[in-house]
């Protein structure tokens, strides 16, 4: 893990509003800079209420799914023809599709054209990004995942030129989000800020954003939870959102979400709950070499520190008393699988080598069996 001295660079949109009706300020915005043509990228649910964005009728593709495939960015690109100005406007699906949406429409490209760091071309449209969970950070980053259908993996790709021009996070838009996903994206953007923090790749910049939204979930997720109106609560896990999308950048993820992707590849699991089922097993197989940082997770949780087993038993209580069922087999994940999505899990390494215990074949397959 490196101490402060190593450098390391942060990179934010360079507007971001934050708080209650911040949204308002959309059109605003959009008027200022000139733009005419704004094209929606959204999920159904939030193509159904484009009214909020204070936009008259802007042009919209309203399709994008969870775990969205090459198949479904096509579609996104090929309906953005015309637009200057990209808005993605849903969870962390919905903005990575609009990342690239802004670099690829107009443009004879194919993904295979620009995966990988840094290899977008230069946007000629605008970018705004709003959150309608708090869970990916992606309004903040400059990563998209997009699966690839045939071999059921995930193609990252990532670009200066995808952070978004303004980033817009207006709690209120999180008050509809029912408690499931309440529950599963909190804990989904609680393990982009623990596994930030045990990274090999820790930095101290990155850690103090990363305990802080380690802390925030802490206070308000079960609050949120349990009273969707609570706007406080609402605002802090948007606040745990929008550090875990910080923590992204410089540092990333670990084993945690290497070991996830297989669930939403392959059995299409929203990226939330696959991460909030695994990272239960993941803390506590990390706990052995990060035994302090672990210790200020666990009671950032509430929860005293341990073996890794009890770790693993205080990370599952905390996750089910959200009112979630921690079995791989309650979400129709077959365990004939598990040996297979081993197999892909452990083939990741951009994540894995990063983790700070090794983890063989061996070991991924049991934590899948632990957590069916």
């Amino acid at each position: 893990m490196t101490d402060l001295t190593q450098p390391i660079e942060l990179q934010f949109p360079p507007s971001i509003r934050f708080g209650t009706d911040a949204l308002s300020h959309l059109a605003s915005w959009a008027a200022e800079k000139g733009y005419r043509r704004p094209f929606v990228v959204a999920d159904a649910v939030n193509a159904g209420r484009l009214d909020l964005l204070g936009l008259g009728n802007p042009a919209c593709f309203g399709d994008v799914v969870p775990e969205p495939d090459l198949n479904n960015l096509s579609a996104a690109v090929a309906a953005a023809q015309g637009a200057d100005l990209v808005i993605g406007f849903g969870g962390g699906s919905a903005m990575d599709l609009a990342k690239l949406v802004a670099v690829m429409a107009g443009r004879d490209i194919a993904l295979s054209d620009i995966s990988g760091p840094q290899r977008a071309p230069a946007r000629r449209l605008g970018l705004v990004q709003i959150p309608t969970t708090a869970g990916t950070g992606s309004e903040v980053g400059t990563r998209a995942l997009i699966t690839d259908p045939e071999t059921q993996s995930k193609i990252a790709t990532e670009s200066r030129h995808m952070l978004a021009d303004l980033a817009i996070i207006d709690p209120a838009l999180t008050l509809s989000v029912p408690p499931f996903v309440t529950a599963a994206t909190g804990v989904d953007a609680m393990a982009h800020c623990v596994e930030a923090f045990t990274s090999k790749r820790a930095h101290p910049l990155i850690d103090t954003y990363a305990f802080k939204g380690i802390e925030l979930v802490g206070k308000c997720l079960r609050r949120a939870v349990e009273d969707g109106n609570d706007v406080e609560a609402r605002a802090g896990l948007a606040l745990a959102a929008f550090y875990g999308g910080i923590c992204l950048g410089p540092v990333n993820t670990t084993a945690g979400h290497a070991i996830s992707y297989p669930l939403g590849t392959r059995h299409k699991l929203p990226h939330g709950i696959a991460n909030a089922l695994i990272f239960p097993h993941t803390l506590a197989a990390n706990a052995p070499a990060t035994p302090e940082k672990t210790a200020l997770v666990c009671a950032a949780l509430g929860f005293a520190p341990g073996s890794p087993e009890e770790i693993r038993a205080g990370a599952l209580a905390f996750c089910a008393g959200l009112g979630l069922d921690m079995r791989l087999r309650a979400h129709d994940v077959p365990q004939a699988d598990l040996p297979v999505m081993a197999r892909e899990a452990h083939a990741i390494r951009r994540l894995l080598d990063w983790n700070p215990v090794e983890l063989s074949l061996a070991d991924i397959e049991a934590i899948y069996r632990a957590a069916y």
